[in-house]
């Protein structure tokens, strides 16, 4: 019965998908009809003849256009795409040759939510995002756009899952980091440029649309659809059915059991102990704690003061104080010389040098027979007679350590002859042997001396003023208003003015500086080029590779002989950087030692990478290989270069490469690049950027100030640009691999370094076998979050079995 349940459905989706692959328009963001392209004028933007005729085409063009969305427009487009992991990007478009332009873009400031580009230049489209963890990445799929063909292109998000359609065949699948998609008020819709003044896309497009859903690709490329599952599809189908059956009646079983054992424990009561000096009180048990009544109620412990009854003893009898008891109790005396005494003290009698020691016990005083007595340490003149026993003792003697009678809240002091309780400051006697002791509420009973400004607050045996919000002390029981900026104890920048307000501060950024004034960033007029920070007006600091008052000078690594490469590589120097290059006839063996010396020879010989002609034998030599004529040959030494023969002494330029030149010598064909001679009134303008004169070749620099001539190269945040006959293009810097555990990117620079400190690494390989056991003794995986307990910013994470905790600076 389920398998014919199955076939139908699958039926139904058959049938139903030959329908064709509709949107729902709250889903679908149409760029052209929000922006209202052909109903307003953009200049730089006209409507032409399209990839088909069903939808409207418009040409993009010049560099002096300004196609952005409005502020209502931008928010209502971007609204559906506010927090979403899935979407698709569609577009059918025609770009020129060797443009390197923006096809949309969504940024807020210089954060890039969400950019496509394609780099005519470098042969690549890339995607600019915003990860879920905050850091700025760019996906490169190594693809030619840029070709003045028409090309239908889909680019599909399903949280960490991309995906690249071009011409409707899937070109790249990868797994990056997830998207956020968390995108803030006032965020700016781009179409056809970055912004105002660059990335401009020169070409035609049609049919650009955000799908917020996944594989959008079918509504261009409705072939994708398949319009039924085919067999292998349906058999497996009815596996994955049958295993979930299987897992269904195993999970009911369990379930079965934990309903039994939650119905075992329906009888049980929970309840919440106390445990007050070690001893666990069960709930609404009740004791006597010295002179007060404590109860167990619901976990917490709540104590009254014994009310004493008055005494009423029979004759024979006192009330007295006991050990142990708060209360007096009547206890039997003794009449010794007239005075009556309490059951177990005593008195001594004296005659002609002995000592008689009596005790009253049961009413009568009885002989106590003592030790002899100790030999004091004391001079006579310090020695003392008591009443109640027959040795003497020396002045200054600890009755405390005896039998120290003060319990709760209560200090012994050594009196002469005896010891005596008194209550610790703060506390009054619960009675009149100073024993027993309570707090005193200073607070309640108007006993403190807090003055204006200030909230008293108990404590035991004390109480403390506290300052009102915004106001300083200035001695234990007074405040004044909290000025902020003479105490120091303000947010404003280093580089800010602090004025004092009531209850508060305001801060302003000093003249040369902008900021909100708890931030203030100096002024450099956009100066600060290749990386470069303003750290002060007009003063640039320089990211590491560069130097120069605006940071205009790239240190060459190579030159300056601060780089030492292994025999078998050369260094080349990069704008900020440098590496290590194998040398030609030589590869990395795949430990791409930074120095080079993972540097290996290539065997050309075996792997056929030679020029060898048929009449000559190759013979492998390190770091390249030789042609040799056999012995008693007549080799002509001519070269086979695009399985064709060139003579030797032959030179031609390459079919797809017309800025390179090759040779035939004696057997072994060389390439290189054409020689740029600006000098030469006839030199390539297109191999060689660097020589053309024009006006219109020229770049403009992202802060709009400066001037860059084709064939210029500099670095802005982290990107390697460069200008190439009026184009600007950007890409990432290319950084040397790392290998290691806990990552980190320095200040100021743009690749990650290896740290041992798991706390200070930016990025992590999370180990979900590694947890970490908080303050409540909960297991954390690694990679998990969490707001220590008892506190509102300080934030942990588990790193690798490691627990790293910090201020939250939204708390700041």
């Amino acid at each position: 019965m389920g398998f014919r349940r199955l076939s139908l459905a699958l039926g139904l989706f058959c049938i139903s998908s030959v329908w064709g692959f509709g949107v729902d328009p709250a889903l679908r963001i149409n760029v052209f009809s929000e922006l209202l392209l052909g109903e307003t004028a953009f200049e730089g933007v006209s409507q032409v003849q399209g990839f088909h005729d069903e939808s409207r085409a418009f040409l993009f063009q010049g560099a002096s256009r300004n196609v952005k969305a409005t502020e209502d427009v931008a928010e209502r487009m971007l609204r559906k795409l506010k927090n979403k992991t899935e979407f698709t990007v569609v577009a059918t478009l025609k770009q020129e040759h060797l443009n390197s332009g923006v096809i949309f873009s969504i940024h807020h400031a210089d954060q890039r939510f969400l950019e496509l580009e394609s780099s005519g230049q470098r042969n690549e489209v890339r995607l600019h995002f915003r990860t879920q963890g905050k850091q700025a990445h760019t996906e490169t799929f190594p693809y030619t756009l840029a070709d003045g063909q028409w090309h239908k292109v889909s680019l599909a998000i399903s949280a960490s899952h991309v995906i690249l359609h071009v011409d409707c065949n899937r070109i790249y699948e990868r797994v990056v980091d997830v998207p956020s998609m968390d995108i803030p008020e006032g965020t700016s819709f781009w179409l056809g440029q970055r912004n105002g003044a660059h990335g401009f896309f020169k070409g035609t497009m049609q049919d650009v649309q955000i799908l917020a859903m996944p594989q959008g690709y079918i509504s261009q490329c409705p072939d994708l659809n398949r319009t039924c599952p085919t067999c292998n599809d349906f058999h497996g189908l009815v596996q994955k059915i049958m295993e979930l059956q299987d897992i269904l009646a195993k999970t009911s079983s369990k379930l079965s059991m934990a309903e039994e054992k939650m119905n075992g424990l329906d009888s049980c009561y929970c309840e919440r102990t106390c445990s007050v000096k070690g001893v666990i009180y069960r709930q609404d048990e009740a004791w006597t704690d010295g002179c007060r009544n404590c109860t167990c109620t619901n976990g917490t412990v709540q104590c009254e003061t014994i009310s004493c009854p008055p005494p009423n003893c029979p004759s024979g009898t006192t009330p007295t104080y006991v050990k142990g008891a708060c209360c007096k109790e009547c206890q039997p005396v003794c009449v010794f010389k007239g005075r009556e005494l309490v059951e177990g003290e005593s008195r001594t009698i004296r005659d002609d040098g002995m000592c008689l020691l009596l005790q009253c016990r049961e009413r009568t005083m009885h002989r106590v027979v003592t030790p002899s007595c100790p030999e004091l340490n004391c001079p006579e003149a310090e020695q003392i007679t008591l009443t109640d026993r027959c040795c003497k003792i020396c002045r200054g003697y600890d009755f405390c350590t005896e039998d120290n009678p003060c319990v709760e809240n209560s200090d012994c002091m050594n009196l002469e002859a005896a010891a005596r309780c008194s209550c610790k400051d703060g506390f009054r006697p619960l009675r009149d042997d100073n024993a027993y002791c309570e707090d005193i509420d200073e607070c309640a009973e108007g006993k403190h001396y807090c003055r204006e400004n200030t909230m008293c607050v108990n404590t035991p045996g004390s109480f403390m003023c506290i300052c009102h919000t915004g106001y300083i002390r200035i001695d234990d029981y007074s405040c004044t208003e909290h000025d902020e900026c003479a105490t120091g104890l303000h947010n404003c920048d280093e580089n800010a003015l602090c004025f004092n307000t009531v209850g508060g501060h305001s801060c302003s950024c000093k003249p040369g500086y902008t900021g909100n004034g708890t931030v203030c960033r100096a002024l450099c007029d956009g100066m600060c080029q290749n990386g470069g920070t303003c750290a002060s007006p007009n003063s640039c600091i320089c990211q590491q590779g560069f130097t120069g008052k605006w940071c205009e000078t790239d240190i060459d690594e190579c030159s300056t002989g601060l780089v030492e490469c292994d025999s078998r590589a050369s260094c080349v120097n990069l704008p900020g950087w440098y590496h290590c290059e194998c040398h030609d006839g030589y590869h990395d063996n795949g430990m791409f030692s930074v120095s080079g010396e993972s540097c290996e020879d290539v065997d050309e010989c075996q792997t056929g990478r030679t020029t060898c002609a048929n009449d000559t034998v190759c013979f492998n030599l390190d770091g390249g290989y030789d042609c040799r004529c056999p012995h008693g040959h007549n080799c002509s030494g001519d070269c086979i270069h695009d399985s064709k023969v060139k003579h030797s002494g032959q030179i031609w330029m390459l079919e797809n490469d017309r800025c390179s030149v090759c040779s035939c010598q004696s057997g072994m064909v060389m390439c290189r690049r054409m020689v740029c001679d600006c000098e030469n009134p006839t030199v390539d303008l297109f191999c060689c950027p660097e020589c053309d004169p024009r006006l219109s070749s020229q770049c403009l620099h992202q802060n709009g100030l400066l001037t860059y001539g084709s064939g210029d190269t500099w670095v802005e945040n982290c990107q390697q640009c460069q200008c190439l006959q009026g184009e600007v293009d950007c890409w990432p810097l290319s950084c040397p691999s790392v290998d290691c555990e806990f990552t980190i990117v320095p200040e100021g620079e743009c690749c990650q370094r290896c740290v041992t400190d798991p706390c200070q690494a930016d990025t992590i390989r999370n180990d979900i076998t590694k947890t970490c056991t908080d303050e409540h003794g909960i297991n954390r995986f690694s990679g998990s979050s969490w707001v220590k307990h008892g506190t509102e910013c300080t934030l942990c994470q588990c790193k690798n079995g490691h627990i790293c905790c910090s201020v939250d600076p939204m708390c700041l």
